[in-house]
């Protein structure tokens, strides 16, 4: 990395222009905060080495300097042992962590290995993110109804805030792409967004995968790891299904929204974040508050806007520009004017319920395409559940003018298996536990059954 360093004492400053380009840095090294602050001016640097007290300007203001010059750039304090308070302070400004004076080598060179590994998994997010960009674009809501018409202007004047917002609806609706569009439309585009599924995590790897752990901390912690809070800082962390985290969890989500401060497990310092919070559930938080199962200040302290996404079954005209859009993710090669779907593989897809709304489209759509050789996709290109129906419209199978649609074929065990995991879904109201306790299965078996939903339209 390319480092900078700073301190008034010029054994130090010797033994860091050796040590450091020994450890394969390229290093700067300045005698005061004046000179460290006109380095700055002129480079950009990956990390700085500052001692908190300098003449002309002290390591906080250095730091404060780096950051408004490299938002980018990490700090990091030295320090003498009597002015740990001071320390702690610099971290409440931005600083990446201190070392007390005197330092040995190899906690130094530890240190400088963590700053490297967090610019790294940076560098591997901004990379992942260009390349979705080119397969599928920005993170454009799809849909010209107006209930989604309301959800883009609540985007767009949200986003530009720093407010957490809590996005409600049911499961497979898009709440994650509406917080991606929160972070694209926002000043922290350029900084990670990070998503965390809260239900999916075991309770007891929870806070170490949120806050990050030290060494040595609890048993298998064989490394210091940096938490998803810090991964997101300057950028959006998005916490999906916020009503499955577990309750010893939401007081200190809860101080880390009121403080802006972290505290890694087995640390007992904190540290200063800037991360935009976006919160996401398909469960009923107030009904939860009042069964004692969600904190009632974090719920208040969640919701301060809130975005409401509607299922699928309530805006069907948006289903064709849905299904086509999802299509040219395997047929990017088709003309814009070709027609993709037939007019009764439309009217077969706007019949449908959708319990499992735009993710259980994307699986049917998926099923389509490698199905079908080239558009447009037929009936019979459907899942089973589509393409073997047919209508009756008699008077004794006609309900409010909509004819009923009938299976007439037999289902695979796989499609009969998601078809009783969305109608107990559909019962509680999109209620994951509820749905795994009258299923009979663990909600992490409820989990792996959704996200591998694509696996049995393909082998149907």
């Amino acid at each position: 990395m390319k480092i900078l360093f700073a301190d008034d004492e010029k054994s130090l400053q010797k033994l860091m222009s050796l040590e450091l380009p020994r450890l394969g840095h390229e290093v700067t090294v300045c005698p005061d905060g004046l000179t460290a602050v006109a380095a700055l001016e002129r480079n950009t640097y990956d990390c700085i080495l500052v001692d908190l007290d300098m003449p002309g300007l002290n390591g906080i203001q250095v730091i404060g300097k780096a950051k408004e010059f490299s938002p980018e750039t990490e700090a990091i304090v030295l320090t003498g042992k009597s002015s740990t308070e001071s320390a702690i302070s610099a971290l409440r400004y931005g600083a990446f962590d201190y070392l007390t004076k005197p330092c040995r080598l190899v906690e130094l060179q530890a240190l400088l290995d963590r700053v490297a590994e967090k610019r790294e998994l940076t560098r591997k997010y901004r990379a992942v993110k260009s390349r979705l960009e080119k397969l599928e674009g920005k993170s454009n809501l799809i849909g010209d109804s107006p209930s989604m018409k309301q959800v883009g202007r609540l985007i767009s004047k949200v986003a530009p805030s720093n407010s957490t917002v809590l996005i409600r609806g049911e499961t497979g609706t898009g709440k994650e792409l509406v917080a991606r569009a929160l972070h694209d439309q926002s000043h922290r585009i350029e900084m990670p967004f990070v998503a965390v599924n809260c239900g999916a995590l075991p309770e007891n790897l929870i806070e170490s995968e949120l806050f990050g752990h030290r060494k040595g901390s609890f048993t298998g912690a064989e490394d210091t790891r940096i938490g998803l809070f810090e991964v997101a800082n300057g950028g959006t962390l998005f916490l999906d299904e916020i009503g499955e985290l577990p309750k010893s969890l939401q007081a200190k989500l809860l101080r880390v929204l009121e403080t802006g401060e972290i505290r890694r497990v087995g640390d007992n310092d904190s540290m200063k974040v800037d991360v935009r919070i976006v919160c996401a559930t398909h469960r009923d938080v107030e009904l939860m508050v009042a069964e004692g199962d969600f904190r009632e200040d974090l719920m208040f302290r969640i919701n301060t806007f809130e975005i409401h996404l509607p299922p699928l079954r309530q805006r069907t005209e948006d289903i064709p520009e849905l299904a086509e859009h999802l299509c040219r993710r395997f047929w990017p090669n088709v003309p814009l004017t070709q027609t993709i779907f037939s007019s009764d593989a439309i009217r077969s897809l706007k019949s449908h319920d959708w319990p499992g709304n735009v993710r259980e489209l994307a699986n049917v759509v998926e099923h389509a395409t490698i199905l079908c050789e080239e558009p447009p996709i037929e009936p019979d290109h459907l899942p089973r559940r589509f393409g073997l129906m047919s209508t009756e419209s008699t008077a004794n199978n006609n309900i409010g003018g909509k004819p009923i649609l009938k299976a007439i074929g037999p289902l695979s065990l796989r499609e009969l298996e998601m078809q009783a995991i969305y109608e107990a879904l559909e019962r509680h109201e999109g209620n994951k536990p509820q749905a795994a306790e009258e299923l009979g299965v663990s909600l992490k078996t409820l989990y792996n059954k959704l996200n591998q939903a694509s696996s049995m339209d393909k082998s149907a």
